[in-house]
């Protein structure tokens, strides 16, 4: 493992060794889930990465992938999709199938011989890698219980504590999206000796501001409570404007929400969702938990004016392009709404402003950061 040998990595994203040689990134493994915007994340990186040249080995769980996901995937040089449907740590009883994904990922490692693997969960960073290991921890079940629930997450998450711990501990760096999340897993699973935030990004050619029209959007996985999709639930009969959502309502163990005021779209496919952002006047996200909140991104570089959930995270991307709210104050919601729907002026602001700061969140940027330390990592593997 290696520590304390990437604490100050700079922009850099290539390294020459002391023989003049420059050494070379070719190949990755990178795990992904297929229910959550893990998967987004995961397909804009080797997008960008196989602009560079860099293959992407894809190793998805969570549950099958959908024909619209495999169809995405497809469409990217240089990426080839390993499927599973494997659970997650963060699912029902999860650990033998997190012990046969595993050996599955092991398997991977040795047909492909990947240059470095980027973990986007926890367990598994605790494996046997021959290659040097970055995990990026996107969010986690101690966090979103503390900030949902109001209190810590009960003993039956003990396993997950200590799964999540050791494989923090094992990776060689950590990366978070943001530095409350960051913060977040050093509260709850102790210091991280090689840590870095890196910024989600998205690509802003595929989100264009169009016509805008009288409704409230808001999009993802309806089902989380930390989305907080209920508020606006209770609010929405007192609007003017209509709100409109796009997600799934279903849990992954199969319990589901239902909405009796809300304008619901189900699971759109990207051509479909896409244009709706560009659409919408107002996106509504009133998260209590949201470690960086792509669905607002994508919002925000559509021209939506953002009515966000005050949390640490939301604010440190958005700074002072957002109109924030408690999330469990329904008046709190209603009143920013209505002062949107009613001042045209400054939404229209609010929505320019939102796009300007959503234009420094790039994939290109994003992508750079990554080849940096991946390169950091591997040069450091040669040398240890």
């Amino acid at each position: 493992m290696l520590k304390n040998s990437i604490a100050n990595v700079s922009d850099r994203i290539e390294y020459v060794l002391p023989t003049g040689h420059r050494k070379s990134l070719k190949k990755i493994l990178m795990t992904a889930d297929t229910v959550g915007g893990v998967w987004v994340y995961a397909l804009e990186l080797a997008q960008a990465l196989s602009k560079k040249g860099i293959q992407t080995i894809l190793a998805s769980m969570g549950a099958p992938v959908t024909s619209e996901q495999r169809q995405e995937a497809q469409r990217i040089p240089h990426l080839e999709l390993c499927e599973s449907s494997f659970k997650l740590e963060w699912m029902e009883d999860p650990w033998p199938e997190v012990k046969q994904a595993g050996q599955w990922l092991l398997q991977l490692e040795k047909l492909f011989e990947p240059d470095l693997v980027h973990l986007n969960g926890y367990a598994h960073g605790s494996l046997p890698w021959r290659a040097p290991t970055l995990m990026v921890g996107h969010s986690c079940v101690l966090s979103w219980w503390q900030a949902v629930k109001g209190e810590p997450a009960p003993a039956n998450w003990n396993q997950y504590w200590r799964q999540v711990r050791r494989g923090l501990r094992s990776a060689d760096l950590v990366v978070a999206p943001t530095q409350a999340m960051l913060t977040a897993l050093e509260e709850h699973y102790g210091p991280l000796a090689n840590r870095k935030v890196i910024a989600n990004g998205r690509d802003s050619a595929l989100f264009r501001p169009g016509k805008k029209e009288p409704f409230i959007f808001a999009a993802g996985r309806l089902w989380d409570e930390a989305k907080n999709i209920m508020i606006l639930e209770q609010v929405a009969p007192a609007l003017a404007w209509p709100v409109y959502v796009a997600g799934n309502t279903q849990h992954p163990a199969g319990r589901r929400v239902e909405f009796s005021h809300l304008r619901l779209l189900g699971c759109l496919p990207a051509q479909v969702l896409l244009p709706l952002f560009g659409r919408a006047s107002i996106y509504a996200l009133p998260a209590r938990y949201e470690p960086f909140g792509l669905s607002a991104l994508e919002a925000a570089l559509a021209g939506c004016a953002l009515v966000l959930g005050d949390i640490a995270s939301l604010r440190e991307v958005w700074g002072e392009a957002a109109l924030y709210i408690p999330p469990d104050e329904p008046k709190a919601i209603e009143d920013a709404l209505q002062l949107l729907i009613k001042d045209a002026a400054y939404r229209q602001e609010l929505a320019a402003r939102a796009r300007l700061r959503a234009l420094k969140y790039t994939t290109q940027g994003m992508a750079n950061s990554y080849l940096a330390v991946y390169r950091e990592l591997v040069y450091a593997r040669e040398f240890v």
